[in-house]
């Protein structure tokens, strides 16, 4: 028996693997030729932990045992493997191997030159077995899959599971690949465990009225075990006459953060740890951010207990949070930077030099929050010298006479619905490059009033302190952060204008938001005028100049 979580990949199987702890492996070279090399094989594979051998960036191993095994559906003989990459704990300790659409699969295939079979096509572009670089995991039609064949893979799922039953080769069944919580361990910062072991060594719980169990103050941390095993008024408890030993393992960290945020809803609540009316009422979390390590082991446990929480009748949440956002790391000499690798940059450093909001900003725009961002002390500087530009316009607005009022009116209503749409979906990278654009806009064409309170606005979320103090200046009394959201007017952004790009010798160096329909003679004036187009010309002739309407000056 084999267990899948693909039936739509069955007529794909080209080898079997049994688990090296598979009570099959042994037995059945048992007295064989091969019978000391996979003996070796699998003392050397059941060394490792679990998590070392499923690594799916890891090299596959294993060993041929010398015997075939018939798929049911198809009646095909395939060969038979024990791997180092199968747990015998998951599943049935056996697994059918489709190269063409599992990479685990496919590497070890390629490995063994073993055979790559497809059975569910791209719709894409034509996959063929000899000529795939690895496992295609996506859906699509099945092929080569007998009656099932020119089905949508999802539908033969359930067709051939079906089949699967109707035949009596096969059933559908849940399995579980979860493992026992260690929850205790011996330290001192941790929530006491409230359990007594008398002198028969048996576990009793605590009374109730003696809890909370307050940690004591008297422990010694000497480095060798655990402080509360030598702390004597915590350890040895006598009552009525009967002695006891208190249980010295605290709660893993992870005990407390399954739970935490419900206490969030009620967190005054002296008789009990959260009221039902409460959690009720604030319950589900909306939005939680974290990082991927949070997704494998806090929410999961979180979801855990709320689901007990709410078994016991003590809420009626089901799943604690909505959605999921899994932030990046930051990565600083192409590592993660850890304080174990010693690659932190102290924060203070960045504060004292360049501010809070430029650190903010910078963090913000340098990656997509879901992705990995690559520390850079230059980008750091650019953040900075774009709050420099914003500051400059508030706090000299007359050095940006307005020369195009509708050009900047119709960038800022553009620009305040583009980044309220990225805020609300966590684009904070682009959100802040539309403001870089809008504050371009206004140097370029004038400084509104209008325009400078709506920079603001838009970058309070970012750069919190320097919006507030450029908020002072423009004479408000109220903090920003109590000021309505800007709004937008759809037909404000609708454009009678074009951007036309600025070109020297073929290569782009400014671009002009403009109204459309200006003349070839007045088009080639602004070019010339442009300061960035002068850099270029300054020290030569101008020969020729190309003119595209609504397009380019070249």
């Amino acid at each position: 028996p084999v267990f899948t979580t693909r039936p739509d990949t069955l007529f794909g199987v080209t080898y079997v693997v049994l688990a090296a702890e598979h009570p099959l492996t042994l037995s059945l070279v048992n007295g064989q030729d091969n019978e000391s090399d996979i003996h070796s094989f699998v003392q050397e594979a059941i060394k490792r932990s679990s998590l070392d051998r499923t690594d799916e960036s890891k090299d596959k191993h294993g060993k041929p045992l010398g015997f075939n095994v018939i798929n049911p559906v198809n009646r095909e003989k395939v060969p038979l493997y024990v791997g180092d990459y199968v747990l015998m704990e998951y599943g049935t300790g056996a697994v059918m191997a489709v190269p063409a659409h599992d990479q685990r699969d496919f590497e070890f295939a390629e490995k063994f030159n073993l055979p790559v079979k497809v059975v569910i096509q791209s719709p894409d572009h034509q996959l063929t077995g000899d000529t795939m670089t690895e496992a295609y995991i996506d859906d699509g039609i099945l092929i080569n899959s007998g009656p099932f064949t020119d089905l949508d893979n999802r539908l033969a799922k359930e067709k051939i599971t079906a089949w699967l039953q109707a035949e009596g080769k096969g059933k559908e069944k849940v399995t579980y690949r979860l493992r026992d919580w260690l929850i205790s361990r011996q330290r001192y910062w941790g929530t006491p465990i409230p359990m007594l072991i008398d002198e028969g060594g048996n576990s009793v719980p605590e009374l109730q009225e003696n809890l909370p169990i307050i940690l004591p103050k008297d422990v010694q941390f000497t480095g060798q075990g655990n402080p509360l095993e030598h702390a004597k008024s915590f350890h040895n408890i006598d009552r009525n006459g009967k002695k006891y030993r208190r249980e010295t393992d605290t709660m893993d960290t992870f005990f407390d953060s399954s739970w935490y945020f419900l206490r969030y809803c009620d967190p005054k609540n002296k008789a009990l740890p959260f009221s039902k009316k409460q959690s009720d009422y604030w319950m589900a979390v909306d939005q939680y951010i974290g990082g991927i390590e949070h997704a494998i082991l806090h929410l999961l446990y979180a979801r855990f207990f709320t689901k007990v929480l709410r078994d016991f009748g003590l809420t009626d949440v089901s799943e604690p949070f909505q959605r999921l956002l899994c932030q990046g790391m930051v990565i600083k000499d192409g590592a993660k930077m850890s304080k174990s690798l010693g690659n932190t940059v102290d924060p203070s450093y960045i504060i004292d030099k360049y501010g809070a909001d430029t650190a903010r900003l910078f963090i913000l725009f340098g990656a997509p929050v879901e992705r990995d961002l690559e520390w850079s002390d230059q980008a750091i500087e650019g953040s900075f010298r774009f709050l420099k530009r914003v500051f400059k316009l508030i706090e000299e607005p007359h050095l940006f006479p307005i020369k195009d009022q509708k050009i900047v009116e119709i960038q800022r209503h553009k620009t305040i619905c583009a980044v309220t749409q990225d805020i609300e979906r966590f684009s904070y990278n682009t959100a802040i490059s539309r403001l870089m654009e809008l504050v371009n806009v206004i140097y370029q064409y004038g400084a509104t009033p209008q325009a400078l309170e709506s920079v603001l606005l838009l970058l309070a979320p970012f750069a919190p302190f320097m919006a507030e103090e450029g908020w002072q200046l423009l004479g408000h009394s109220e903090s920003i952060h109590q000021a309505k959201w800007p709004t937008y007017d759809p037909k404000q952004m609708e454009e009678g204008t074009v951007t036309i790009v600025l070109q020297v010798n073929g290569k782009v160096r400014d671009k002009l938001n403009i109204e459309k329909g200006i003349e070839r003679s007045k088009l080639e004036s602004m070019a010339l005028d442009s300061e960035r187009v002068k850099k270029y010309t300054v020290d030569g002739t101008v020969v020729k100049v190309i003119v595209v309407p609504n397009k380019l000056v070249n």
